[in-house]
């Protein structure tokens, strides 16, 4: 199948965090059919990893499945773009993968897998459950939209849950309650005017209010209200978490939901790099060799309601995917 009817065959299967099951049956089954090894790794009850070897798997594709919501963004194509959810996240990046495989295998090269991982869009939580297992591959290839650069290095990420309580009342006599909102509103003011450090490769840390939510009614005071945030670390994670706690006082609670530190990743001469701020599987996965982070597509087309991924650039992609692969097995 060609890289392009491929990737909007995948695209045309929804796979929202949590459903990536049906997307998973049509790559283990595209897999078989190619002449791959296919392993399944459960990770819950309805959600597993895929592995497959084309021989022994020095080096590892690896990519996840899941997408952020909304499930779907109606498939299209033109001249020079794929369009719909996934595109360049990473639906595009497992067909510019797959297509590299075949390439490989052509030219009598099958020391080589994937690794395609549930869950990378919230916990990780497949990337953690692979990485689990024994590996003895000497490198992994993680895909992510880099626009083809080799990724030197990749902030850290700490994503929270905070939550405030108040006291309702009659909004006509709000000196009876506690506004929950004002009070977490108060919390993430401070968060957002703080310091989260400043590196000289990596950056500036930042913080996103990603979901606000609280309150019964307009005409109640609210009794309560949460925030999910994030923050793209250049700090180590310890250190973050120790201010974030300072900031937020007893004030609101704190639920970290995942986190990981700032990393650097292998990279290889004659490569073109960059550094990137957006989170990654990679970290996740220390135990399965040297980490490297490439992919066709721009980040900034990513989770947008317009995502889409170049066809020349997921072209390029295959190349370079192919180059990578032969330069690490020298």
């Amino acid at each position: 199948m060609h890289p392009f009817e491929l990737t909007k065959e995948l695209m045309a299967i929804p796979s929202v965090t949590g459903t990536e099951a049906r997307l998973g049956e049509f790559l283990s089954s595209h897999l078989s059919t190619l002449g791959y090894r296919v392993e399944r790794q459960d990770v819950t009850d309805d959600r597993f990893n895929i592995f497959a070897y084309a021989g022994e798997g020095r080096v590892m594709f690896c990519t996840h499945l899941d997408t952020v919501p909304p499930a779907t963004i109606p498939v299209r194509e033109d001249d020079d773009f794929l369009y719909g959810r996934g595109a360049c996240d990473t639906k595009g990046i497992i067909a510019a993968m797959l297509a590299a495989g075949d390439r490989l295998r052509n030219g009598g090269i099958n020391t080589f897998g994937y690794m395609f991982l549930v869950g990378e869009e919230t916990d990780s939580i497949g990337a953690r459950t692979a990485n689990a297992r024994q590996w003895n591959s000497e490198y992994v290839i993680v895909g992510e939209p880099t626009q083809n650069l080799l990724a030197s290095a990749q902030k850290g990420t700490m994503m929270l849950r905070l939550s405030a309580t108040g006291k309702a009342a009659h909004s006509g006599y709000p000196e009876m309650g506690v506004s929950a909102i004002q009070n977490l509103w108060a919390v993430l003011q401070d968060c957002q005017n703080a310091d989260w450090g400043n590196d000289a490769v990596l950056g500036k840390g930042t913080f996103n209010v990603g979901v606000f939510q609280g309150g019964l009614a307009a005409n109640i005071v609210p009794p309560h209200a949460t925030a999910s945030i994030m923050i793209r670390t250049v700090e180590e994670r310890a250190q973050v978490e120790e201010k974030m706690r300072r900031i937020t006082a007893n004030r609101a609670t704190i639920e970290i939901v995942g986190a990981s530190d700032p990393q650097i990743f292998h990279v290889v001469d004659g490569f073109a790099t960059t550094v990137v701020s957006f989170g990654s599987d990679a970290p996740h996965l220390g135990n399965t060799g040297k980490r490297l982070l490439i992919g066709p597509g721009s980040i900034l087309d990513a989770h947008t309601a317009g995502e889409r991924i170049s066809k020349r650039e997921l072209m390029e992609g295959i190349d370079l995917y192919d180059t990578l692969v032969r330069k690490l097995l020298v």
